[in-house]
């Protein structure tokens, strides 16, 4: 299964694909590098398979090296992070609390 997140910004989200197939996205509004992820999507042929947490993991990393920071309001994005707690960097401090993150790692 060969996995690739893009980001398309003509729809204003980060795209999985499975195959070259649309598995997924995640929308984002974007204001001077600061990212609000208000809604992840995965298709139900491609649920439960670990695509949504790829795709998470992946556009937060595409996210940071543009030196940007992350308002996960989409509720899935916090469990995600709370796997890979590297990302938690990428959630302003004083914002981590509102979305039920650990202020420090």
């Amino acid at each position: 299964m060969g996995t690739q997140v893009t980001d398309n910004p003509a729809e204003l989200r980060f795209e999985i694909t499975v195959d070259d197939e649309l598995a997924g996205y995640v929308d984002y509004r974007e204001h001077e590098g600061e990212y609000a992820l208000p809604h992840t999507r995965i298709l139900p042929k491609f649920e439960g398979k670990g695509v949504g947490s790829e795709l998470i993991v992946e556009t937060m990393r595409t996210i940071g090296e543009r030196g940007g920071t992350v308002l996960p309001y989409c509720p899935f994005v916090p469990k995600v992070i709370r796997d890979h707690p590297e990302l938690l960097a990428l959630v302003p401090a004083s914002e981590r609390e509102t979305f039920g993150l650990p202020r420090e790692p």
